[in-house]
């Protein structure tokens, strides 16, 4: 990853400001979801990981749930194209390898098919719409 940006990771306890705030600036705002769609039931129980630039702005979040399921990836559009998405992924596929999972599944947005395909995560049944937004649900074997 860029040496201007951070990785840390830890509970929604620790970072909800910072990981609200990225995943508002970019589910909320730049792609109109409902913010109570946004923040959910999930947040407290899942492991995150949160990614700062060299000020300490956040500027990108995600999360996996205790099933193994990767969500709410968030890269803030001025820092894209950076690694930040990359260096995200593999610390969450790390920790659930970890922590016992010999598979992840997610919901991958349209156009970021091809981002989760380039790390391994095989697309699985037809698009649906998820907060009006097409998705595809994609698996990766961890084994």
């Amino acid at each position: 990853m860029n040496s201007s940006f951070h990785l840390t990771e830890g509970s929604w306890q620790e970072f909800k400001q910072s990981l609200t705030d990225v995943r508002c600036q970019v589910f909320v705002v730049e792609q109109q979801v409902p913010e109570a769609l946004e923040l959910d039931e999930h947040d407290p129980h899942c492991h995150h990981v949160l990614v700062t630039d060299a000020h300490g702005r956040p500027v990108g979040a995600g999360r996996i749930k205790a099933d193994g399921h990767i969500g709410r990836m968030a890269v803030l559009k001025d820092c894209r194209g950076q690694g930040i998405g990359t260096a995200m992924l593999e610390a969450l596929l790390a920790y659930a390898s970890k922590h016992g999972h010999t598979r992840v599944c997610l919901h991958a947005q349209l156009n970021a098919v091809p981002f989760y395909a380039r790390y391994g995560f095989v697309e699985n049944g037809e698009p649906f719409m998820d907060a009006g937004i097409p998705h595809r649900y994609m698996v990766k074997s961890l084994q």
